[in-house]
C-alpha cells in the first residue's frame, strides 16, 4: 500500500509509504489519500490525525516526477477540490490534523503541510516550493495557501527563490509550531497529540469548523453563524461533563456526544 492508515484510541496516523522515491505522490496515493480524508470525515470516534511520511528523509518531496500520465497543463486542469493529497486546502476535515515533518516537504508536499493545523518539524526537516525551476508552478495550495499564512515578501520568496528552507527559519516565518532535536519528533509529536486528544471530541470538531468555514467572513460576521459543529457540542453531554469534572477537580471522561 502506498498510504498506510489505522485508528487507535481515538489517534488516526497517516503514513505516505514510498520511501524509495522519498514519499513522491503519484496518481495511486493521491487516490489512497483522498479516501483516508472521506473516511476520518464519516467517523466519531476520532478527535485528532497525523500526517507523516515514511522513513528519516522525507514527508514528501510532492508529485511523482516519473508519474507523466499528465501533462502540466493537463495536471493544472484535472479537478483538485481540495489541493494536493486532498488536503492542502481542504475546508470539510473538522478533525484537528498534525503534520509531523521528518524530513524533505518539498513541493506538494510541502502544500500537504499548508493544509495541517499544528506542524512539528524535525531540526533536519526542509521545507522549498522549487516547482518554478522545472517550469511548473505550486498549483495545488501553494500560490494559494502560502501567502494567507506569512507575509507577501515571505511567501514569495519562498516560491519565486525555490530555496530549500530549514525548519528553525519556518518556526520563525510561524508555518511550524515546534521544532523537535535530533530523536526527539516522535516524543514531541505525542506531547501535542496528547494535548489535543486531552480536550472534548466535539469541541476540537466545532473549534476546527468555525475556523474553516468563517476565515472569509468579519468578526461579527462569524459570530453569527449557528454552525452545526457548535450547537452539537453546546447541546452534549459533555459540555456539562466538563464543568463538573473541573468543579470536582478530576479529569473529565468524554463520551464523543
Amino acid at each position: 500500500m502506498s498510504v498506510h492508515y489505522e485508528v487507535r484510541d481515538r489517534v488516526a496516523r497517516v503514513t505516505i509509504d514510498r520511501p524509495e522515491v522519498m514519499n513522491a505522490v503519484d496518481q495511486k496515493t493521491e487516490t489512497a489519500l483522498e479516501r483516508v480524508w472521506c473516511d476520518i470525515e464519516e467517523r466519531d470516534d476520532i478527535s485528532v490525525a497525523v500526517l507523516t511520511g515514511a522513513g528519516e528523509k522525507a514527508f514528501s518531496v510532492g508529485a511523482d516526477m516519473k508519474d507523466g500520465s499528465l501533462s502540466g497543463l493537463e495536471y493544472w486542469a484535472a479537478p483538485r477540490p481540495n489541493g494536493f493529497g486532498g488536503i492542502s486546502f481542504r475546508r470539510s476535515l473538522d478533525v484537528p490534523l498534525i503534520a509531523r515533518v521528518n524530513g524533505y516537504a518539498l513541493g506538494g508536499g510541502f502544500e500537504m503541510v499548508l493544509g495541517a493545523d499544528i506542524v512539528v518539524a524535525s531540526d533536519t526537516a526542509r521545507f522549498g516550493l522549487p516547482e518554478a525551476r522545472v517550469g511548473r508552478m505550486p498549483l495545488d495550495g501553494g500560490m494559494v495557501m502560502l501567502q494567507r499564512k506569512i507575509p507577501h515578501n515571505l511567501a514569495m520568496g519562498v516560491m519565486l527563490g525555490g530555496r530549500r528552507i530549514d525548519a528553525a527559519t519556518m518556526e520563525r516565518f510561524g508555518l511550524v509550531n515546534e521544532v523537535a532535536g535530533q530523536g526527539e519528533l516522535d516524543a514531541v509529536t505525542e506531547r501535542w497529540i496528547e494535548d489535543i486528544a486531552a480536550a472534548a471530541p466535539l469541541s476540537l470538531r466545532a473549534i476546527k469548523q468555525v475556523v474553516n468555514r468563517t476565515g472569509h467572513l468579519s468578526p461579527s460576521e462569524a459570530q453569527a453563524m449557528k454552525l452545526p459543529a457548535v450547537v452539537k457540542a453546546l447541546k452534549s453531554a459533555d459540555a456539562d461533563e466538563g464543568v463538573r469534572a473541573f468543579l470536582e477537580k478530576r479529569a473529565p471522561v468524554w463520551q464523543g456526544a
